[in-house]
């Protein structure tokens, strides 16, 4: 028996590869099904099966496409009504592999088709769950991702009998989840990407002895507002979606004339450098969202799924940025710049620039000049500390917080994050706009706090 968990940290998503005597499944796969393909090539084996543990809303898995190449069949558990072909599995059924049996759990509560995956070993002992968003290291899934159907509090009273059958297993048995720290399909996941039901048992607050609504209370309160493409995601796993292949002819190399000319009719222009190289010279207009970070769930969280595209990247990296896009069903790419920004700069195009300060100078501007400081962190990194003049505008939701404070395009404004990253998308955002006197803290909130800053702790009311 072979397992190989195949992690993506941009989105802090788990595949897992399983294999048994020349056979092989695939549990929620990306949308880039190349590398599943070459390990079981690699390994001379067959995939056989593509496990899906749920509708995914936080990126397009790759269950088509791999079946497609392959020959395998998708299956899904009960409940989970699709418009392509798939085994809908009962509760409880079993799929040989090899010398091993993976047995379907039915595990509804972060989304009514919700199921884990029971692999048990050679000799029929139960060796690891695949629990998708079931369970989490730490955490359990957010129930309120489904729609407007079933209530949050409905799908958590699900969640609660769910979790009664995974504390039911034997605590040795490895639990293998979808998701590690920084995914939004939960609230607080932690940092490790595998752990044990024992260990669960122990440490995860959704697994300890508590009644059904304290566990609903418990489950449901804090939840922050999810990124706007996860229902998009979701349809498009539910639905299908065009083939991977054809989104690979999106890797076009365009002339400084053509990249105008696509600017020139409302093309969305998305800057994939390190921000560091954004902040010294950056096409006018452009959004800066890195490839260094969570660059796909950015464009899904500040852009509309149907815009179209063109992107400036760093040299070799062409490609990624558009798989990357990809897996979150942003498939609108025209193309990207060929030679980059210098191609642009030496044709003598226009370009602008990002002002950056250190924190010694943002402390002499606080004390003696009238700015504005934009704090775009989460609101429970902003409740942890923050200094007393910055206003909280987080970037997950920044259109709607700078409608709100309502700045004027002349302010002079101060932008940072934890940092450094989200404050130059924010900044970017705030150029796009037309603000003209905008800079970003080198550092962000971790240098603030380290120098003579005033900060505070208060909880902020949204």
């Amino acid at each position: 028996m072979f397992i190989q968990q195949l992690y993506t940290n941009c989105l802090s998503e788990a595949a897992y590869y399983v294999e048994s005597n020349g056979e092989a499944v695939v549990v929620d796969p990306l949308r880039d099904y190349r590398d599943y393909v070459k390990l079981a090539a690699d390994r001379c084996a067959k995939i056989r099966y593509v496990f899906e543990t749920h509708f995914h809303a936080d990126f397009v898995s790759g269950h088509i496409d791999l079946a497609k190449q392959t020959g395998a069949q998708i299956v899904y558990g009960p409940q989970a009504d699709t418009n392509f072909e798939t085994h809908h599995a009962k509760d409880g059924e079993r799929f040989r592999v090899g010398n091993v049996t993976i047995e379907v759990m039915h595990t509804p509560g972060h989304t009514p088709d919700s199921s884990c995956f029971l692999l048990r070993d050679e000799n029929d002992k139960s060796y690891c769950v695949f629990t998708g968003d079931t369970l989490f290291v730490g955490d359990v899934g957010r129930p309120d991702l489904f729609g407007t159907n079933i209530t949050k509090e409905t799908l958590a009273g699900m969640l609660y009998d769910s979790l009664a059958k995974l504390k039911a297993l034997p605590d040795d048995v490895i639990v293998y989840p979808a998701h590690g720290p920084g995914s939004s399909c939960g609230k607080n996941i932690g940092k490790e990407t595998w752990s044990t039901i024992g260990e669960q048992k122990k440490l995860n607050y959704a697994m300890q002895d508590q009644t059904r609504n304290e566990f609903i209370k418990n489950v449901t309160e804090g939840l922050t507002t999810p990124p706007q493409y996860f229902p998009l995601n979701a349809t498009l796993n539910k639905k299908g979606y065009g083939s991977f292949d054809k989104i690979l002819e999106n890797v076009k190399p365009l002339t400084v004339q053509q990249f105008n000319e696509y600017i020139h009719q409302g093309v969305v222009v998305i800057d994939a450098r390190h921000q560091t190289e954004y902040e010294a010279g950056f096409i006018p207009g452009a959004y800066f969202i890195g490839l260094n970070d969570r660059f796909a769930e950015w464009v899904g969280t500040l852009f509309d799924i149907n815009q179209a595209f063109v992107l400036l990247t760093p040299e070799g990296k062409e490609e990624e940025a558009v798989v990357r896009m990809s897996r979150v069903g942003y498939d609108n790419v025209k193309g990207y710049l060929e030679g980059g920004f210098d191609v642009w700069k030496n044709a003598g195009k226009p370009t602008d620039m990002l002002i950056t300060v250190d924190v010694e100078e943002l402390a002499l501007d606080l004390k003696h000049d009238n700015i504005t400081l934009l704090d775009v962190r989460k609101e429970s990194e902003f409740i942890k500390g923050h200094v007393p003049e910055a206003r909280l505008t987080p970037l997950q939701t920044f259109e709607q917080s700078l409608a709100a404070v309502d700045l004027p395009k002349d302010e002079k404004i101060f932008v940072h994050c934890q940092s450094g990253y989200r404050s130059v998308i924010a900044c970017g955002i705030l150029k796009h706009k037309g603000y003209t006197n905008v800079k970003n803290v080198e550092g962000g909130y971790k240098a603030i706090s380290q120098s003579d800053i005033k900060t505070v702790q208060e909880k902020v009311t949204a």
